[in-house]
């Protein structure tokens, strides 16, 4: 049973005394819509489209199907054109089956903290890889790459190489290749932004009485005055001295920010001790006695009178 079809008209939305331009204008709109290789779902509507453009953009054919509708002709008129736009088609739907755009590749490059900050330039090896060996069967000569790394690059950055993926398949165009960069930890610092972060380690006498320290930066080790007193946890602030905001020598860069961390020593000398004692009395605190330290202290003590 012939498929009944629908009045052109409506098909393209648009009115029966529509000139030559909005019917192309309707056409137009409809066809991106519905073009199988944007909608795979519409490639039916796509063909009703083009069989009503066929016939309506052309005076002759469209005087004749006004005349006697869409089923009116047979195999003559209305027909022949819809029998060739299917055709047509149908040949664009065979190709595109057959064409396989390439998969894309993915690469993880490590650098470090340094190049991340500064930016690099690395040469990278990527296997080779053929249609025809997407069960790992075979492999393609290997290629080389050179990959620019931007000043001021992020854990997780993708640099794409276009058309460097896979090569496609019946002519179709190959993928895309994506190189992630994965950032090596530093032992010393961090990042926030365009500031660098680290933490300087500082004595209690450094703490109290202030100190002239040698503090390790992306740029080599610089020196930084503690004031006296400086609590543990304080931060300093050296600028100039973080992550570049863009290319170029002269390019403005974050800050250094260094976290001053307090260190109490350990085992103390019988000297040490004592001066530590003497300090506290000076200090107005309550120094404890020999035998409560002794045991584990005065909790023991009262422990054991508790036993």
């Amino acid at each position: 049973m012939a498929r009944r079809r629908r009045d052109f008209y409506e098909v393209l939305g648009v009115g029966k005394d529509a000139d030559d331009a909005e019917i192309k204008r309707a056409f137009r709109e409809l066809a991106r819509k519905y073009h199988p290789d944007l909608n795979p779902g519409g490639a039916e509507t796509f063909k009703e489209i083009n069989e009503a453009y066929a016939v309506l953009s052309d005076a002759q054919t469209r005087a004749r199907y006004d005349r006697w509708g869409p089923d009116g002709e047979g195999r003559g008129g209305v027909g022949s054109v819809v029998d060739a736009v299917e055709e047509v088609l149908g040949d664009v739907l065979r190709r595109r089956k057959k064409k396989q755009r390439g998969r894309d590749l993915r690469y993880t490059l490590e650098v470090t903290f340094e190049e991340a900050a500064f930016g690099c330039t690395r040469t990278i090896t990527v296997p080779g890889v053929v249609p025809a060996a997407r069960d790992g069967a075979a492999a393609g000569p290997s290629r080389e790459f050179s990959v620019v790394i931007p000043p001021a690059t992020r854990e997780g950055a993708i640099k794409m190489l276009r058309g460097e993926g896979e090569p496609g398949q019946g002519g179709a165009p190959a993928g895309d290749l994506h190189v992630i960069v994965r950032v090596k930890d530093h032992p010393l610092f961090r990042r926030e932004g365009h500031d660098v972060l680290c933490d300087v380690p500082l004595t209690m006498p450094q703490a109290a009485l202030g100190a002239v320290l040698e503090v390790p930066t992306i740029d080599g080790p610089v020196k930084m005055r503690i004031p006296e007193g400086t609590q543990t946890g304080r931060v300093f602030r050296i600028r100039g001295r973080g992550v570049p905001r863009s290319a170029g020598k002269n390019a403005p860069r974050g800050d250094q920010l260094v976290k001053v961390v307090v260190r109490t020593p350990g085992e103390l000398t019988p000297r040490q001790r004592e001066l530590f004692e003497e300090l506290a009395r000076a200090l107005g605190e309550v120094v404890p006695r020999k035998d409560d330290r002794k045991a584990g202290g005065i909790l023991d003590r009262m422990r054991s009178l508790l036993d």
